[in-house]
C-alpha cells in the first residue's frame, strides 16, 4: 500500500466515523443527559464544547479554527515527504481528527468558525468529555511520541543508535593489539 494512500484512507476513516458518530448523536441523545454504555465505566453524555480540551479555552473558538486550519494544510504539504507507513498512520489519524473538529467549528452553531464541537465519550473518573475525533489526535501524538523515541523517520529509517558490533567483520578488519 502506498504510503499517501494509507495516510489519506486513515484520515478519511477516522472523519467519517466521527461526524457518523456526532450525527447520531445529535439525532438520539438528550444534552447533557447520561446513558450508560459499559455502566458507569463508558457513558455517553452530548455537550457542545466551545472551548478545547477540557473545554479550556471558551470563548476562543475562532482561534482553535485558524489553528486546526493551519495544521491540516501543514500536514497536506508534508504529506508527500512520508515514506513510513507508520508516519504516514501518525498523519492520517492527526489530521481525520483535526478535521472532524474543524468541521463541526466552522459548521455547527452558534456560527461559521465559533462552531461548538459535539463531544459525548465519558469515562469513570475522568474529567474531559470527548469524542472520536479526540481520540485519533491523542493516539497520533502518542504514536508520534513512541516514534520518535524508537528513532523512526519519516522515511522509514531507524536513526540515533549505531548498529553494536560483536567483533571484526569484513568491512572493518580487527586492528592489531598493543605489541607484547
Amino acid at each position: 500500500m502506498s504510503v499517501l494512500v494509507l495516510l489519506i484512507s486513515v484520515a478519511l476513516a477516522v472523519y467519517a466515523l466521527d461526524q457518523l458518530s456526532k450525527y447520531f448523536v445529535v439525532e438520539s441523545l438528550t444534552p447533557g443527559e447520561a446513558v450508560p454504555v459499559l455502566g458507569e465505566l463508558l457513558q455517553f453524555r452530548f455537550v457542545r464544547n466551545s472551548g478545547a480540551a477540557f473545554s479550556l479555552g471558551a470563548g476562543y473558538t475562532w482561534i482553535f479554527s485558524i489553528v486546526a486550519a493551519a495544521v491540516t494544510v501543514f500536514i497536506v504539504i508534508f504529506a508527500g515527504r512520508i515514506r513510513s507507513l507508520a508516519w504516514a498512520t501518525v498523519f492520517g489519524l492527526l489530521l481525520g481528527g483535526t478535521v472532524g473538529n474543524l468541521t463541526d467549528r466552522l459548521f455547527r452553531e452558534p456560527g461559521f468558525g465559533t462552531g461548538h464541537v459535539i463531544d459525548f465519550l465519558q469515562l469513570y473518573a475522568f474529567p474531559a468529555i470527548f469524542n472520536v475525533a479526540d481520540i485519533a489526535v491523542v493516539s497520533s501524538m502518542g504514536l508520534f511520541i513512541l516514534l520518535t523515541l524508537l528513532g523512526v523517520g519519516l522515511d522509514g529509517s531507524r536513526h540515533g543508535k549505531a548498529p553494536a558490533q560483536s567483533g571484526p567483520t569484513e568491512s572493518s578488519p580487527a586492528e592489531p593489539g598493543p605489541a607484547a
